[in-house]
């Protein structure tokens, strides 16, 4: 008695929590920011409804009609430019929030980048991170390449964490970059009573398999939090904390949680991550 009661008023006060700085100069200007992003984000929505998941840009084999920035990539190491890109969306929303994103991905050299979309009324993590996998495995196997990288805003990246950690996509996915996602829940989620929003709970099944040990996975991780998301509450929660992952956690300042796929300086963080394949980012708080 009184459980449902007891989790709004817990959400409330986590909700009271985040905002309690709300009125500092750097989350009103990124609140100005956002909606910004938001007003043109609403602006190119359809396109994604009528086009559907983006086609996969022709991978490069040659130098012609390169700019410097491609024709370094290449040439310094062909094996990124050509390990394909997936883009995993949030809920409610669809692959033009990756719009700014995938342009820079194309200037820098990356040949081939896919799309993976889900209908916002999906109702389980599990299954649609199955659906992702099998997606990933066509992938590979159309471009002969072993491994991909994928990047995921919000609950997209919780998809991507689940199938790496939990259904061996390990094997498949060389960096998983995420963006805004909840990695250990997020107490807003307490107020919708919807199923999919149920498990972004902190204290939901999912978030309790994701804490279980994955002694070998292989994959690394890049988690991109920032300071203002006003979706994960409290923002933190926005990191992966595993003593199993290899995982980087990167905070950004003054950006929502819409805007983090736009936001210029997330975009050239993970532009020279998928760069340099060899490279291990430095595991942080």
């Amino acid at each position: 008695m009184g459980s449902w009661q007891d989790e709004v008023r817990g959400a409330l006060d986590g909700l009271a929590y985040g905002a309690r700085s709300a009125l500092t100069p750097r989350v009103l200007h990124g609140a100005a920011v956002e909606i910004g992003w938001l007003t043109t984000h609403l602006a190119m929505y359809p396109l994604g409804l009528v086009a559907g998941s983006s086609p996969a840009l022709p991978e490069r084999l040659n130098l012609t009609g390169l700019g410097p920035a491609q024709r370094g990539l290449l040439v310094n190491d062909v094996r990124a430019a050509g390990t394909p890109i997936l883009l995993a969306h949030g809920i409610i929303d669809n692959h033009t929030i990756f719009a700014l994103m995938r342009r820079q991905l194309v200037r820098r050299g990356f040949g081939a980048i896919h799309t993976f979309s889900y209908s916002p009324l999906t109702l389980d993590v599990r299954r649609t991170a199955e659906r992702m996998g099998r997606e990933i495995e066509a992938i590979c196997e159309a471009s002969g390449s072993d491994q991909i990288h994928v990047i995921g805003h919000s609950l997209g990246g919780l998809i991507a964490r689940y199938y790496v950690q939990r259904l061996g996509g390990d094997a498949r996915v060389h960096t998983c970059v995420t963006l805004g996602t909840p990695h250990q829940g997020t107490v807003a989620a307490k107020l919708l009573p919807w199923p999919l929003v149920k498990q972004l709970r902190p204290d939901s099944d999912v978030m309790a398999e994701l804490d279980e040990p994955a002694p070998d996975c292989r994959t690394r991780f890049v988690a991109f939090y920032s300071d203002v998301d006003q979706l994960i509450v409290p923002q933190r929660r926005a990191r992966i904390r595993h003593p199993d992952l290899l995982a980087s956690n990167v905070r950004v300042r003054g950006v929502g949680h819409l805007s983090l796929p736009f936001h210029g300086e997330v975009v050239h963080r993970i532009t020279g991550v998928l760069a340099n394949l060899d490279d291990e980012e430095p595991r942080t708080a």
